[in-house]
């Protein structure tokens, strides 16, 4: 499998080159040649498979040569040993729950991938790479868990200062290690312009070894795949489920369409989303996409502006906006309604969503009650994609009840932050970053 950049102007290149660049030489983000087709019996006999032997017929055409079978099956092991429950909530509403993983985020999945193919990838290498992420929220206590002590690499997370929640700030600054954060006065938008210009940089690329460990990033975007099939898997129906992705960059919801395309069976896609609007507006505006400065709200993970993997759904679908339209909703849910979500379906079924999965589940709901009729009754389900632990003051005002932390992550209340501040900067990036 080769990648091109989405830009077009830079060379073709393997798996193992798109995951150690990140992003190409052009600024475009790598995309594979062709989706590959799963075979009709692969779908038919789904629940016969396994986590591991799912996992890795999904993910080896993706990954071709660069890594040999028997190491793929390793890493594909290690990143999916835990649970993913598909859990009834309503007669025609499931979650997909994704927090059950080593910092109860979905991106647990993308981080431990990519960081086991980096760690394979730099094995021979005497030069160490710096991984350089953005992080709003979960992606950054994701990638430093994937990522501590794995040799030959450095990772430096840049998040926003005030902008995540207490248990997602400890999980990102008290690795220590070969993990360091930055704590950037700013909003993601800020983290994400300095690392993409990191990237482009040639003075920083003539002297460090730099790839992203963001979404953009073909080694942790792709295997979010995953869960979509082992959701599949539990799914009961005869009819293919309407699926509810809270979105933020856009990568997990991309990762979903990209399974559908290679041979999942799904009804429809939506794109839950906060105040930052893009993409809905997007979609109502019948395909005027602006990004705009990003505004915080309860479902911070979700907070982007200018969404990095939209051009990659573009690309999907050829740039054609009425397939786009046929296969896509959109949804703009504001704060208030969140936590009227996260009240009403706790106290009528007993079921505590965090604010993303909130925003998913109304989406879905609201989708549903449209679409559905007498004849056409439809069913689905949304991705619960982090602990409501990690948004204890939101969650427990809504519920009046101290959410109990779980084991996984308890011992980080006996840690001490430790981050370094910086001003949303470039030039202050750079600076750090080539006195290491």
């Amino acid at each position: 499998m080769q990648y091109y950049s989405l830009n077009r102007k830079s060379p073709n290149v393997s798996f193992a080159e798109a995951t150690v660049q990140g992003q190409a030489p052009d600024k475009g983000l790598y995309f594979p040649e062709h989706v590959p087709s799963l075979p009709a019996n692969f779908i038919n006999d789904i629940h016969q498979f396994s986590k591991e032997e799912l996992g890795f017929t999904v993910m080896k055409p993706y990954v071709g040569d660069s890594i040999p079978d028997q190491e793929l099956q390793r890493i594909v092991k290690e990143t999916v040993d835990f649970p993913f429950p598909l859990v009834k909530v309503k007669e025609d509403v499931y979650s997909l729950e994704l927090f059950h993983g080593p910092t109860l985020a979905f991106k647990d999945v993308g981080a431990r991938f990519m960081s086991r193919c980096l760690g394979y990838f730099n094995r021979n290498n005497n030069k160490e790479v710096t991984v350089l992420v953005a992080t709003s929220g979960d992606t950054g206590g994701a990638v430093a868990n994937g990522f501590l002590g794995v040799e030959g690499v450095n990772v430096v997370i840049l998040y926003p200062s005030g902008k995540v929640s207490p248990v997602q700030e400890l999980q990102l600054t008290t690795c220590g290690q070969n993990i360091t954060a930055l704590e950037v006065k700013g909003n993601f938008d800020d983290c994400q312009a300095m690392v993409k210009q990191a990237f482009t940089d040639a003075d920083l690329n003539k002297h460090l070894t730099l790839t992203s460990a963001n979404s953009i990033n073909v080694a942790r975007w792709l295997p979010q795949q995953l869960y979509y099939f082992f959701a599949y898997q539990q799914w009961k129906d005869t009819q293919p489920p309407v699926i509810s992705v809270p979105s933020g960059n856009f990568g997990n919801i991309c990762a979903g369409i990209i399974a559908h395309v290679s041979g999942l069976p799904v009804q429809h896609f939506i794109a839950a989303c906060n105040d930052n609007d893009v993409v809905p507006v997007y979609f109502a505006s019948g395909g005027n996409y602006e990004p705009k400065p990003a505004v915080a709200t309860l479902s911070n993970a979700m907070d982007v502006g200018n969404p990095s993997n939209f051009v990659r759904i573009l690309e999907l679908f050829n740039n054609e906006f009425p397939r786009l339209q046929q296969a896509i909703s959109s949804y703009s849910i504001s704060d208030d309604t969140t936590v009227a979500t996260v009240k009403e379906v706790y106290t009528k079924l007993n079921y505590l969503l965090d604010p993303h999965g909130a925003v998913g589940y109304y989406a879905l709901a609201d989708y549903l009650k449209s679409h559905s009729n007498g004849k056409n009754k439809l069913k689905g389900f949304f991705l619960e994609t982090a602990h409501p632990v990690k948004f204890p003051e939101a969650i427990e005002k809504v519920t009046g009840e101290k959410i109990p932390l779980p084991e996984s992550v308890s011992y980080l209340l006996d840690k001490q932050k430790e981050s370094v501040v910086m001003n949303a900067s470039f030039n202050e990036l750079k600076s750090w970053l080539l006195s290491r």
